[in-house]
């Protein structure tokens, strides 16, 4: 147990920083795009949040396929798509259970999910502040 729990606080940690570096870049991208397009504001606000939503997808996406190879290499499962198809239902707490771990990997494994709720609740946080900031909503205008 102590193999899965080093091992996933490692993987963990990783997508933490994946995270906040990501964050941080999609801010920028987001921006730039916008300076580029200079359409009228509303349009510019529209697109600057779709931006940032593709974008948290992406960062997002890249740490379920370092889950998902890590799996892979642990030989927790026969081919990536199974890995992959795994770490999407298991970072996103859906946990449909068609797929499971190997016994020795459960707790790495039930790692994953706490880290999924995490992100994607830090994700949540973000693209919320996102929206009042640059997108679409603003407080006083729509609600």
């Amino acid at each position: 147990m102590v193999e899965n729990l080093l091992l996933g606080t490692l993987v963990i940690a990783a997508t933490v920083v994946i995270h906040a570096i990501g964050l941080i870049e999609v801010t920028r991208w987001s921006s730039a795009l916008t300076d580029v397009l200079r359409v009228d504001h509303r349009r510019n606000r529209i697109v600057a949040m779709v931006a940032t939503v593709l974008g948290t997808f992406v960062v997002l996406a890249v740490e379920i396929w370092l889950w998902a190879l890590v799996h892979f290499a642990l030989g927790s499962f026969a081919d990536i798509e199974t890995a992959l198809y795994f770490s999407i239902v298991s970072f996103s707490t859906l946990g449909y259970g068609d797929v499971i771990p190997p016994e020795r990997w459960r707790v790495f494994a039930a790692l994953e999910g706490i880290n999924g709720f995490l992100l994607i609740g830090w994700s949540t946080a973000y693209l919320i502040a996102a929206g009042m900031r640059i997108g679409p909503f603003r407080s006083g205008e729509h609600f």
